[in-house]
């Protein structure tokens, strides 16, 4: 029998977030696209600075569910660009996402946020990341999101 996946901590990502624009009702929910401005990434396996490029492209479906869809960049503390794109979920019960909503904070236990991520760059010194797959926990602040994101050995 394979041997179960290990999850091993690679970071913790702080995503500052710009003011969301909302499109309006799409093919399958409401859409709305979310800047990424800027942020910190602090961990055991890389650190430096989530860069000001990127966005969350969001479908918010009228069960609650968020389908988060994110496409972005970090620059490691020694000059490494690498790519991230997360893919995941968030939903919870409708006064927790409703408060999100309206920019307040919430216990992070009191909804789901999960995501799981591709990263990839040219610097041969982060290739590992080129072959690697991760997982992430999320929770949403009113003006950023954290990720604890995970390699999956």
């Amino acid at each position: 029998m394979p041997p179960a996946p290990v999850l091993d901590p690679v970071c913790t990502l702080q995503v500052e977030l710009g003011p969301i624009h909302e499109m309006g009702q799409g093919r399958g929910g409401v859409r709305r696209i979310v800047p990424i401005i800027g942020g910190s990434v602090e961990g055991p396996l890389l650190n430096g600075r989530i860069l000001d490029v990127g966005a969350d492209w969001q479908s918010v479906f009228s069960s609650g569910l968020a389908e988060l869809d994110t496409r972005y960049a970090m620059q490691t503390h020694d000059g490494a660009v690498i790519e991230i794109r997360n893919y995941g979920f968030r939903h919870g019960p409708a006064e927790v996402i409703q408060a999100m909503a309206r920019g307040e904070s919430v216990d992070h236990q009191s909804y789901y946020m999960r995501t799981h991520a591709r990263l990839e760059t040219g610097d041969e010194r982060y290739s590992w990341v080129n072959k690697t797959l991760f997982v992430g926990s999320g929770s949403r602040l009113p003006e950023a999101v954290v990720i604890e994101l995970f390699a999956i050995r």
